[in-house]
């Protein structure tokens, strides 16, 4: 008799218990996997793992890429800029590519995130403005000289970013701080690249 009520027991309480234990032990593990997969460079950036940023055939970081290079002077600097009517720093930026000899057109939304969507921006690589050049997206704080050798090279990437926002970017200028930080290039099918680095002063 005691055997019956044991399955009884098993069936009702003991295996829907074991059930949920089990469930939330491979759901954390999961998550813990995809959250490991990141660490931070300073408070304000990701390192992608080596076999995403060991991607060479995406962008050459130490040569031009040769079949699409184009004089810069021939290249007109139109830069689309969309972002959220309370962001500040996003004004910097705008500032600083004006600077730089870009034509500004801004637009100002309160639905940034479905910009960022519409252009394929990773969600891992989100700042708080998102710009078109040429046919490339600029996700976040990503300085002139960067935009401008992208449109030298035009190697085949969508386009970059400067994840997050860091101190010392160009429009987040605090002082003398200056955090290090990464521009990364990304393409269409989620591979990422260092596209160029910046160290701390």
């Amino acid at each position: 008799m005691w055997h019956k009520e044991f399955i009884y027991c098993w069936q009702k309480w003991l295996l829907p218990i074991l059930v949920r234990i089990v469930v939330t032990i491979f759901l954390t593990v999961g998550v813990l996997g995809i959250l490991g997969s990141t660490a931070s460079i300073s408070n304000a950036q990701a390192v992608f793992p080596d076999s995403v940023t060991a991607n060479a055939q995406l962008v050459s970081t130490t040569r031009p890429i040769q079949n699409k290079q184009t004089p810069l002077k021939s290249t007109a600097l139109n830069a689309t800029v969309y972002h959220s009517p309370e962001c500040n720093c996003c004004g910097g930026w705008i500032d600083h590519l004006k600077t730089q000899g870009f034509q500004i057109t801004d637009f100002s939304t309160p639905d940034i995130e479905t910009v960022k969507q519409k252009y394929n921006v990773p969600d891992n690589l989100s700042s708080c403005h998102t710009a078109i050049v040429n046919g490339y997206v600029i996700e976040g704080h990503v300085p002139a000289n960067d935009i401008k050798r992208l449109l030298q090279e035009k190697p085949n990437v969508v386009g970059l970013s400067v994840p997050q926002m860091p101190v010392g970017t160009p429009g987040m200028e605090m002082g003398n701080r200056k955090d290090p930080f990464t521009v990364f290039a990304f393409d269409g099918n989620n591979s990422v690249a260092v596209f160029n680095k910046y160290p701390s002063s």
